[in-house]
């Protein structure tokens, strides 16, 4: 099992962030290049969706550099806290265990700037070593877009 943790201090409002890390297109500028998740045409933001504890929210093909289809998603949120944060736990073809948890903090001594934390606990059914290295990758590129997006 590998646990990892990013955080990165943005110079903005929890709303503006938490809108943003909802989003498609949120979501989708930070995992690019690497990843495209295909998502239902009419979810623009994860509240479009109602999440539900526990319950699978819709099946996303996993597309590595946009084009080659290399896992599915049935993404599943455990928690969905409305501008604090969210624990994803979904199921994946290419995982014994996938959980993400994203969450929002004041930032202290900085009324006008949050910390976004992402925390990953995950089991991949093949080549560990190579995944940990290749989803350190992706979430280090995520908070460097998130820090570009926010200053």
């Amino acid at each position: 099992m590998v646990t990892l943790q990013f955080e990165s201090r943005l110079k903005s409002s929890r709303q503006a962030v938490w809108a943003w890390m909802t989003s498609v297109r949120g979501i989708s500028t930070e995992i690019w290049p690497f990843f495209r998740m295909t998502t239902p045409k009419h979810v623009k933001n994860l509240n479009d969706v109602h999440p539900t504890s526990g319950k699978p929210l819709f099946r996303s093909t996993i597309l590595l550099f946009g084009i080659l289809p290399v896992d599915a998603s049935d993404l599943t949120l455990l928690e969905f806290d409305e501008g604090r944060g969210f624990v994803e736990r979904s199921p994946m073809f290419s995982m014994k265990l996938w959980r993400h948890e994203r969450h929002i903090h004041d930032c202290p001594g900085d009324p006008a700037s949050v910390v976004l934390v992402d925390r990953l606990t995950f089991q991949p059914r093949l080549a560990q070593p190579l995944i940990r290295w290749f989803i350190h990758k992706v979430f280090t590129h995520r908070h460097k877009v998130l820090r570009k997006q926010f200053g």
